[in-house]
């Protein structure tokens, strides 16, 4: 029985060997073939083979020697690139008669099907390929060839660093001993390892043959890697459109390994992954959306095709990262949410804009679209209203999945002394810039957690919370309770590779100085300091993009506490080495 339940079996025969193979979805439908690593077999890619299944033909098949492949004989000179290339050529004819099929490698299954995807015999098998954490030995060679004969310290760096990353390669040439060590303390302690140090889910993989595949699966390296990094071929180039998906924090591969691989892969797509090297197990829903997205691309024969990538118009700074992600902004409709929302749409993620204006939500919605977002949509709600924000939790997990970035932008202002502040301004403005951010974090942070793959929340503070004013005590109250609250989550949540974020801006050209309270005061006299905090922010003239800018950022980065403007900036680290200079400020009457 295979662990991949619903699953059709057959065994292909090539080269001496029998291959297992699994078959998922719909044979009428494009085909899809994921290839696993090593020291895996095909079960590494059951969460993202049933995620694919219902829209594509998917494949999945033990490497000869692993699962429940058998393992040729002699193992030595039996997992050369060449044979394994029989072996997909194999698989291909059975599962695919007549009808190329696209690739999808992870680890040493991409190793391989870097060969599939570039040798002559192949053409016209492969309509496209999706590598993951794994090089093309070729391009791998001429990487290192061109580094040692033109040596720069960068370059030296980057060999000396990836150098350090191939260790277990050294290793597993060595003689009889990696058997020895799989078959023994490391083939039992590896599940725990992978839980420990990638964050794979405990969810009952890798499969018992792991010892077994792990054993023969050295031989993969043994067979191909001096040779081919001494050698490289010449004439390595893809002839099918090709994703490249890198994890940030692969702690096997570098990132300047994929350096000028466009001289080799004409049609090529980046994205990048805020991941480890597991990714198949760790990110398997970002994963699936990738790989469907490019092949349906692909088979749809629009300009995608022949750029290597789906018909989109984002062409933001991070499209790599973001594009196809779901985000969803709170206080959309305007200033700094309204940014926010359409910088990620530039970089193609589906944006959900959230405001309790609808009309301004609306408006943010198709400007979203309109800059290349993926899909945008509009939902009106007050964020300080607990159950409303429960009611948007669960129509966006049920229309449009889980959140992957969240941002709590929504935000009111609030000036006056203390003690003409009521305690129902008191409410008002907690109930929107504290509440309204404890809502967003607890049901939608939840959800994150609750998958296991990861996200990032975006808390928007302000440069007042760590900025002490007689002026501002209920706003810098509720701003500084967020960056605390961002502080204490992003202790809690690291372990569940959730990232969170306090932005503080300081004084932004936005629209919140029309709609600020002004306490103590009659209505003539909080329209006059209304009209002049306007002048004021107008003249400092901080466009709200420059905070998006920011934002976006600080996730790429994973950056705790992100002051922006100058001013918030200085404030920051005033407020560190110097808090009396503040306190003494504080102690002035503002100008407003």
């Amino acid at each position: 029985m295979t662990v991949l339940e619903g699953a059709r079996e057959r065994r292909v025969r090539t080269g001496g060997v029998d291959l297992c193979v699994a078959e998922l979805g719909s044979p009428e439908h494009p085909t899809v073939m994921l290839v696993h690593g090593y020291p895996d077999s095909k079960e590494v890619w059951s969460e993202v083979a049933v995620r694919l299944a219902d829209r594509f033909h998917v494949v999945l098949y033990d490497v000869r020697g692993h699962g429940r492949s058998s393992a040729p004989h002699p193992l030595r000179g039996g997992f050369t690139l060449e044979k394994l290339t029989d072996d997909f050529l194999a698989v291909a004819d059975a599962v695919s008669p007549g009808r190329p099929v696209h690739l999808v490698g992870h680890d040493w299954g991409s190793v391989q099907s870097w060969e599939f995807v570039t040798v002559r015999r192949t053409e016209g098998r492969v309509a496209s390929f999706t590598s993951v954490s794994g090089p093309s030995l070729d391009h791998f060679g001429h990487w290192i060839g061109r580094r040692l004969r033109r040596p720069t310290p960068r370059r030296a760096g980057q060999l000396l660093g990836q150098g350090a990353k191939s260790w277990y390669v050294y290793l597993l040439h060595t003689p009889v001993l990696p058997e020895l060590t799989w078959r023994g303390p490391l083939g039992r302690r590896w599940p725990a390892l992978l839980r420990r140090v990638e964050k794979v889910p405990g969810d009952g993989y890798p499969t018992g043959s792991l010892p077994r595949d792990a054993a023969h699966g050295t031989w993969l390296y043994r067979d191909n890697v001096r040779e081919r990094l001494r050698r490289p071929r010449e004439d390595a180039h893809a002839h099918a459109p090709v994703q490249l998906i890198t994890p940030l924090d692969d702690a096997f591969l570098s990132e300047r390994l994929s350096d000028g691989l466009e001289e080799w892969v004409p049609r090529l797509t980046r994205r990048t992954l805020p991941a480890r090297h597991w990714v198949p197990r760790t990110r398997p829903d970002r994963l699936a959306e990738w790989v469907a997205e490019f092949v349906t691309g692909v088979e749809g024969g629009h300009s995608g095709v022949e750029s290597g990538r789906p018909e989109v118009t984002a062409e933001g700074r991070h499209a790599d990262r973001f594009g196809g992600q779901l985000v969803l902004v709170t206080g959309a409709g305007s200033g700094i949410g309204r940014a926010t929302a359409l910088a990620f749409a530039a970089c193609g993620a589906r944006v959900v804009a959230v405001d309790r204006d609808g009309d301004s939500a609306a408006r943010t919605a198709e400007l979203a679209r309109s800059a290349g977002a993926r899909a945008a949509w509009a939902e009106t709600v007050n964020v300080s209203d607990e159950q409303a924000m429960e009611k948007l939790d669960a129509k966006v997990a049920a229309r449009h999945g889980v959140v992957d970035v969240l941002v709590n932008n929504a935000g009111i202002g609030l000036s006056g002394s203390f003690l003409t502040t009521t305690p129902e301004d008191w409410r008002t403005v907690l109930d929107v810039n504290l509440w309204g951010v404890i809502h967003g974090c607890r049901l939608f942070g939840r959800r994150m957690a609750e998958r296991g793959q990861g996200g990032h929340i975006v808390n928007i503070a302000s440069a007042a919370a760590f900025l002490p004013s007689r002026a501002l005590p209920a706003y810098s109250t509720s701003k500084a309770a967020v960056l605390m609250l961002s502080e204490c989550l992003r202790a809690e949540l690291a372990g569940r590779g959730i990232g969170v974020s306090a932005i503080c801006p300081g004084i932004v050209d936005t629209a919140i100085t029309s709609t600020a309270r002004f306490t103590g005061v009659d209505a003539e006299e909080e329209r006059r300091r209304r009209q002049r905090a306007a002048r004021l922010y107008g003249k400092r003239g901080y466009p709200p993009r420059k905070v998006a800018d920011a934002i976006l950022d600080a996730v790429v980065r994973d950056r705790a506490v992100v002051p922006v403007t100058p001013e918030a900036r200085g404030a920051h680290l005033v407020s560190r080495f110097l808090p009396g200079a503040l306190r003494s400020l504080a102690r002035r009457n503002p100008p407003l």
